[in-house]
């Protein structure tokens, strides 16, 4: 068995690509499996491409990735399966996997995490919002021979233009990676949230709140993220996301948040915020939006908030509350092993390539 993964960037770099499929890679290995990675993006474009300005450097890196899309066609044919993450090619129409699907006549395996065939387009990289072509996703479905995607949101989607749309959900190595359980028992709470700078904006609607907690009550609110957020919030603390830190910062959480606005871009997302802290015996406080409501079960392991007040009144309760963390902690850390751990989706994901 050979398998060729076309995506968007290097190894390691990206969470999409970290939790979707490259913790799975081992299992390949395990079963004899041959596999290569050809990602779109180098690594020097990876380090800006997310910054203001540079123009010059991304469109070389844009470039680049291009021609080395048309040269990797000429040994597609030496793979069994060609894996797609999210899109071959970041800008233009879908050319590459057009000539995969209908020319050279290979199965792919499509797989998506999100709503991308909604335009979504960075601020930063706003510049090519009008070329990404974004309804290619749904011929990419078409041509496809087995589409992954992240939720049931998502495969609904997806089974419009094939049926071979199977739900495989992000998951999280318990063993490896997210692998202790934070103590409870601190004499500092902090309520913290991770993510980019694409889904800082989220945290807005919980400023106010914020705001109001800190009048009565001692805590700090963590921020880990690759962009330093501008928030009018006195318990800010704000921690670069490195990956070597990634989990030793989580574990300072005590009650991790996952506000979400309820529009169609946000019912694509996969909970992956609330998987992290969950794992870690962490309480997610979560939004009511797409898989949020799957992941967490209410006063559980979590709590599902509806509105500012509940927001206010669920963060006032499991701050005063350290046995009550531990309880939902230890709750949310089984619902993770159970449901959403790596182990648990092995035969899901190496059932894709049957």
């Amino acid at each position: 068995m050979k398998i060729l993964f076309v995506v968007p960037y290097p190894h390691s770099k990206a969470p999409s690509q970290r939790f979707r499929f490259e913790q799975y890679l081992e299992f390949l290995r395990e079963k004899k499996w041959q596999f290569k990675l050809v990602p779109f993006i180098n690594e020097p474009t990876w380090k800006i491409l997310y910054k203001p300005g540079y123009t010059l450097q991304k469109t070389w890196g844009i470039i680049n990735g291009f021609i080395k899309r048309f040269l990797l066609l000429f040994t597609v044919t030496r793979y069994n399966y060609i894996f797609i993450h999210r899109e071959a090619t970041p800008i233009g129409p879908p050319w590459f996997e057009w000539i995969v699907a209908k020319i050279l006549k290979k199965r792919i395996i499509y797989d998506f995490d999100d709503a991308i065939w909604l335009p979504n387009t960075s601020e930063n990289n706003k510049i090519v919002a009008g070329i990404k072509w974004h309804h290619k996703v749904s011929l990419i479905c078409k041509w496809a021979y087995k589409i992954s995607c992240g939720n049931t949101y998502l495969q609904n989607y997806a089974r419009q233009y094939n049926p071979n749309a199977i739900v495989n959900p992000t998951t999280i190595d318990t063993v490896n990676l997210h692998n202790q359980v934070k103590d409870q028992n601190t004499e500092k709470v902090i309520i913290g949230w991770t993510g980019t700078h694409s889904t800082l904006k989220y945290l807005n609607q919980i400023v106010p709140v914020l705001q109001k907690l800190e009048q009565e009550y001692q805590f700090e609110f963590w921020v880990v993220s690759n962009q330093a957020p501008q928030l009018p919030v006195r318990s800010l603390v704000y921690k670069p996301w490195q990956k070597e830190t990634e989990i030793a910062d989580l574990l300072q959480f005590n009650i991790g948040l996952m506000p979400l606005k309820d529009d169609i871009w946000a019912k694509g997302k996969c909970a992956f915020k609330a998987l992290q802290y969950m794992a870690l015996g962490i309480p997610a406080l979560v939004s009511p939006v797409g898989m949020n409501t799957e992941v967490v079960d209410d006063r559980v392991n979590g709590f599902i908030c509806h509105t500012p007040q509940e927001w206010y009144d669920n963060l006032k309760e499991i701050i005063c509350d350290p046995s009550l963390r531990l309880e939902m902690g230890k709750a949310a850390r089984n619902k993770i092993q159970q449901h959403y751990a790596v182990l648990t989706n092995r035969t899901n994901f190496l059932g894709l390539f049957v």
